[in-house]
C-alpha cells in the first residue's frame, strides 16, 4: 500500500531537511562577531599565533585580547614572548608554568599504560588539553567571550583544543582564524607578517611547523611534505635535542631508570623530580642520537601526514617501563593492557578525547595494573640503540628455578605429555575426522 503526499507538503519537508543538513557557513561561531569583546588566544609567539593578534583586531571589531602562553617546556621560544605579545596589540599575557602538571597529568599516564599512537609517543596530542585547561581557567577568570587558537583546519589539534574547551566551557564561543581567513599557506603568513611588522623568529629557508615542549619537538613541511625525502639530520639547526646516531658517541652510555608504580623517580640513584628527570634523560638520550622518529601517521580529520620526532627521554623511558612489566606483570593483565588498553588509550589522547569518562576508567585500570610495576632498568644506549642490560623488582614474576633447563622440583617435564594432549585435542580430533570424510 502507498501513501499519496502532496507535492507541497513534500517540497517543504525536503526543503527544511536540506537546509537541516546543509554546511555551517565559513567563519560559522556560536556568537556574532559584534558581541566578541574580549578572546583569550592560545599564544605561543610562533608563526600562526603572532599574525592572529592583528587579525583579530582587523575583524572582531578591535577587540580586546588576552594573550597565554602554557609553559609545557618550550625553552628559549618563551624568552621576549611578552614584548612581542604587547606590541603586536595584546593587552596582557599570561605565561603559565604547566611543566610538572603536564608530566604527571598528563605525560605519566599514557607512559603507565603504555600508550602509543602508530609509534608516536603523543608528544603534541597530550600537552594540548593540558593548555587548553587552563586556557578555560583564565578566560573564566577574565570574563572573555571567545577563545582564539591557530591551529590549522587541516590539523589534528583544532580537535584536542575545541574538546577541552566544550569539556569545561560549553557555552564558550571558539574562533579558528584558518577556518575563517584568505590565508592559504605558510608563505602567504610571512607575507602578512612582513606587512604588519611582525616580528619572526624563522625565514622562509627554516619554515618548518614545529612544536617543541618537555617530551619532545616535531618537525613539519617544507621538504617533509614528501615521504620521498629523506630528513637531513645532519643539516645544522634542524635536530635540536640531539643528535643523529652517526653523530653519537662510539662509546656506549649505561643509564638505570627506578620505578614506582610505573612512574619513573630516579636516574642512576638519583631521585629527580619530574620535570629533572625528564630533561635529564632528554640530554643523555639526544646525546646518544635516542628517539628520532620518522613516520607518516593518519590523523584523525582523515588524511595522511608525515612528521619527523625527537623524543630522547620518551623513548628512553617507553622502553625502560616496558622492560620492567615483562617480569611484574602476568601474561594476562600484560596481554589484555598490550592488546586492548595501550591502543585505545592513545586514541582517546590522539583524538582530543582526554577529558572523557572512558579516559579516566582506563587510567583507572592501569593504576591498579601498575601496583607491583617498582623496579630497575638498566639500559645501554649506543648509536641510536637502545638495548637491554639488566632488570630487577622486589615484585618480580620470573623465578630461576622454574625457569631454569636444570633439573627442579617445580616442574615435572613428564606432566607436558599429557598438557599438549589435551590442549591439542581440537587440533586431532579434527584431523582426524577430516581424513575420515577424505576416504569417503
Amino acid at each position: 500500500m502507498y501513501l499519496a503526499i502532496p507535492l507541497e507538503i513534500m517540497y517543504n519537508y525536503t526543503n527544511k531537511i536540506s537546509m537541516a543538513l546543509r554546511p555551517a557557513k565559513k567563519g560559522f561561531i556560536t556568537m556574532k562577531k559584534e558581541n566578541i569583546k574580549k578572546v583569550v588566544l592560545a599564544y605561543s609567539g610562533g608563526l600562526d599565533t603572532s599574525i592572529i593578534i592583528p587579525w583579530l583586531k582587523e575583524n572582531y571589531n578591535n577587540c580586546e585580547i588576552i594573550a597565554v602562553s602554557g609553559n609545557v617546556g618550550q625553552g628559549t621560544e618563551l624568552d621576549g614572548l611578552e614584548e612581542k605579545a604587547l606590541k603586536t596589540g595584546a593587552s596582557k599575557l599570561y605565561i603559565e608554568d604547566l611543566r610538572e602538571e603536564y608530566i604527571t597529568d598528563y605525560i605519566w599516564p599514557c607512559l603507565k599504560a603504555d600508550a602509543k599512537y602508530e609509534d608516536y609517543l603523543l608528544g603534541t596530542s597530550h600537552a594540548r588539553p593540558c593548555i587548553a585547561k587552563r586556557l578555560v581557567e583564565i578566560a573564566k577568570a577574565e570574563g572573555a567571550d571567545a577563545i582564539c587558537h591557530g591551529c590549522t583546519g587541516k590539523g589534528n589539534d583544532q580537535v584536542r583544543f575545541e574538546l577541552t574547551i566544550k569539556a569545561f566551557a560549553p557555552e564558550m564561543a571558539i574562533i579558528a582564524p584558518w577556518r575563517e581567513w584568505d590565508i592559504k599557506s605558510r608563505d602567504q603568513e610571512i607575507d602578512y607578517a612582513e606587512a604588519h611588522n611582525i616580528p619572526l623568529k624563522i625565514s622562509r629557508e627554516t619554515n618548518y611547523s614545529k612544536d617543541k615542549n618537555l617530551w619532545h619537538l616535531s618537525h613539519e613541511g617544507m621538504d617533509l611534505e614528501s615521504p620521498a625525502n629523506e630528513p637531513q639530520y645532519n643539516k645544522p639547526g634542524f635536530l635540536e635535542l640531539g643528535v643523529s646516531p652517526e653523530q653519537a658517541p662510539d662509546k656506549p652510555t649505561y643509564v638505570t631508570i627506578h620505578f614506582e608504580k610505573g612512574v619513573p623517580t630516579a636516574v642512576d640513584g638519583e631521585e629527580l623530580s619530574p620535570v629533572a628527570l625528564v630533561e635529564k634523560l632528554n640530554k643523555i638520550g639526544g646525546e646518544n642520537g635516542i628517539g628520532l622518529l620518522d613516520i607518516v601517521e593518519n590523523r584523525l580529520v582523515g588524511m595522511k601526514s608525515r612528521g619527523v620526532y625527537e623524543t630522547p627521554a620518551g623513548t628512553i623511558l617507553y622502553k625502560a617501563h616496558n622492560v620492567l612489566e615483562t617480569i611484574t606483570l602476568d601474561k594476562e593483565t600484560f596481554h589484555f593492557q598490550q592488546a586492548m588498553i595501550a591502543p585505545k588509550m592513545a586514541d582517546l589522547c590522539y583524538n582530543g578525547q582526554w577529558f572523557t569518562p572512558l579516559r579516566e576508567a582506563i587510567c583507572a585500570f592501569v593504576d591498579k595494573a601498575q601496583e607491583h610495576v617498582t623496579g630497575d632498568v638498566k639500559l645501554k644506549l649506543y648509536k641510536g640503540n637502545l638495548i637491554n642490560a639488566g632488570v630487577t623488582s622486589p615484585y618480580t614474576l620470573y623465578d630461576e628455578q622454574t625457569a631454569s633447563f636444570g633439573e627442579d622440583e617445580d616442574y615435572n617435564q613428564a606432566d607436558a605429555a599429557g598438557f599438549i594432549n589435551l590442549f591439542g585435542l581440537p587440533i586431532k580430533v579434527k584431523a582426524t575426522l577430516d581424513a575420515k570424510r577424505g576416504q569417503n
